[in-house]
């Protein structure tokens, strides 16, 4: 960037609070950094954007979608849409394209992520006329989910919405299926990767709808150069979280680089704060979509639907 290399330190926030605080403290100053990018997940995210409104640092989280995320400070950002967003998509597309009448809720009780998605499921059908026949939860401890899954059974529901991450996802369709669930599942970005989990039953997860936040079936350029690059590094196909993670880092590096031609890349309060203003200005075509931002810091683009087909994943759509 301007002639000079990007040092990237990085520390393992191992999903939790704590360690994303301990993580930051030492990012701003022990290693005195100008941006960073993270966290990963909603829970550990929120806490590290309240630890840094008072710094003012510029902060980019690709993936958390929890929309309590950016309404601590104007300093935190993201490049994936929020969980509002993607749970009233995933009601609205339960009535209009697979005119369901009938859903039931599955969801993790212990999860910042899973259980907003569940909150703006519910109200979206509520809104539409989708009606709820059963809200059932579980821990995130939990792995025996029958119990849940026989009441949802003994309602028959058009559509079961289950917002978590796809190994729980997968455990909960396995178990569906034993107590002879014929429904049609929905899921979320968390979704992503579960025809990669190891020894994976893909007829289990076959007829699976889930929201993404794009698709490598997507003929864009700017997706197929990535998907280049992307399987010539890794050998594999780039999941939504590591498009997140290029297009935060592309939105913040192309912030930084504008500001860098104005005065010294140094972390200081006026440098944070140009930063800020300019990915506040942001407009960019991005592989996930074009990105500008609203008011609260959160990006305007769009929903692609996935379903699982043949052990596959298709584009089904975008919304």
């Amino acid at each position: 960037m301007n002639g000079q290399k990007i040092e990237i330190i990085s520390y393992d926030d191992k999903h939790d609070a704590t360690e994303s605080t301990n993580a930051y403290n030492k990012l701003v100053t022990s290693d005195e950094v100008v941006a960073i990018i993270g966290a990963v997940t909603s829970a550990p995210t929120i806490a590290v954007a309240q630890a840094s409104v008072e710094d003012n640092i510029p902060m980019m989280t690709p993936t958390a979608t929890h929309p309590d995320v950016t309404k601590f400070g104007n300093n935190m950002f993201r490049s994936c849409f929020l969980d509002p967003f993607q749970g009233s998509t995933m009601a609205n597309f339960a009535k209009d394209e697979l005119k369901a009448t009938t859903a039931a809720v599955i969801y993790n009780n212990s999860d910042a992520y899973s259980t907003g998605l569940y909150e703006s499921f519910i109200a979206t059908a509520a809104e539409i006329g989708l009606t709820i026949v059963a809200k059932e939860s579980y821990a995130g401890t939990d792995v025996d989910y029958k119990s849940q899954l026989t009441n949802i059974a003994d309602k028959d529901p058009d559509v079961i919405f289950a917002p978590d991450y796809y190994n729980n996802l997968y455990l909960v369709m396995s178990q569906a299926k034993e107590v002879g669930i014929t429904s049609q599942f929905l899921g979320v970005d968390g979704a992503d990767g579960i025809l990669g989990i190891d020894g994976v039953d893909k007829t289990i997860v076959n007829g699976l709808y889930f929201a993404n936040h794009y698709s490598t079936q997507d003929p864009s350029p700017l997706v197929q150069n990535f998907l280049t690059g992307y399987k010539a590094a890794y050998n594999e196909d780039p999941s939504a979280l590591a498009a997140l993670g290029y297009d935060g880092a592309m939105l913040l590096i192309d912030a930084i680089e504008k500001v860098a031609t104005k005065m010294d890349v140094e972390p200081s309060a006026e440098f944070y704060q140009a930063v800020i203003d300019q990915l506040e200005a942001t407009d960019m075509d991005c592989v996930t979509g074009h990105i500008t931002y609203d008011a609260n810091n959160n990006p305007q683009k769009t929903c692609a639907i996935i379903l699982v087909e043949d052990a596959e994943y298709t584009l089904y759509g975008k919304y």
